[in-house]
């Protein structure tokens, strides 16, 4: 091989050199970027519904939550970790005036306190009816019975029997939902806060014709409250089943003898058969 040959080989194999550094250098070298700093939004916490709440459910726990929210968009209706911070715990027992939907903020005008005017109206289901009763706390079950229990209303009156004076118990209406017990509502003048009082009543939840029936039999004797054990009715759902009216008071006729008897409202009244 000639010296001219191998000269042109190394020069060759240097240009080649050369060429890939330079190529390595431009590849590798970064850009200038010029990096900005965005600002960051204010928040503020506020109080949203954690999942949907129909009209009438308790603001129990885990159904409210705090969210954070644009300072800028925050209204005044909204309830504000800075303004109320117990704001959870205070309305644990509220209830929803209106339907509240998940992610939806929390308002004062869509919710009930308890103990405020409307409070009753707003825990009430649909076609039931809340009726207070006179009890004693002997007739409570020595106080154990608590609002969202569920009992049994006895009526024990007195009847003349040809001069003897018998006592009669039995029982009226079954697995009663108790609203409220010892509890009366005041409100002095409107628009002012309502006041809870103690006193010897007991309101239950029942439908418009059971409302009767009690408004009339508490005239005749006195109302005791029987409690119901939790696994009554062979693990069927107590709510779903509602209040029954005992066969004495639903107006049905029985067969005693050859005669019809009719039991309305605990009177019994006999009709001869032809």
């Amino acid at each position: 091989m000639s010296k001219m040959r191998v000269l042109m080989f190394v020069l060759a194999i240097g240009s080649a050199v050369m060429a890939g550094l330079m190529a390595k250098g431009f590849i590798s070298k970064k850009p200038d970027v010029q990096v900005t700093e965005q600002p960051v939004a204010k928040t503020v916490d506020v109080l949203i519904a954690a999942k949907d709440i129909l009209m009438g459910d308790r603001l129990g726990s885990g159904t409210l939550v705090w969210k954070a929210w644009p300072q800028d968009n925050v209204l005044a209706t909204m309830i504000t970790k800075d303004s109320k911070p117990d704001a959870m715990v205070e309305l644990e027992n509220a209830r929803a005036r209106l339907p509240l939907y998940e992610g939806e903020y929390v308002m004062d005008k869509k919710i009930v306190h308890a103990g405020a005017g409307g409070f009753m109206s707003a825990i009430l289901p649909k076609g039931m009816r809340a009726i207070s009763v006179a009890i004693s706390s002997r007739s409570s079950a020595g106080g154990f019975i608590l609002p969202d229990d569920r009992v049994d209303v006895i009526l024990t009156k007195k009847i003349d029997n040809n001069g003897k004076t018998n006592v009669k118990s039995e029982t009226v209406i079954s697995n009663v939902r108790v609203l409220a017990v010892n509890q009366i509502y005041r409100q002095a003048n409107e628009g002012d806060a309502v006041t809870v009082e103690k006193g010897e009543t007991a309101t239950l939840e029942l439908t418009p014709q059971q409302s009767e029936v009690v408004a009339m039999v508490e005239s005749a004797g006195e109302l005791s409250l029987a409690l119901r054990s939790i696994a009554e009715n062979d693990g069927k759902n107590m709510e779903t089943m509602g209040p029954v009216l005992s066969d004495n008071y639903n107006g049905k006729a029985k067969r005693v003898g050859n005669d019809t008897l009719f039991v309305r409202y605990g009177i019994e009244t006999y009709a001869q058969n032809q």
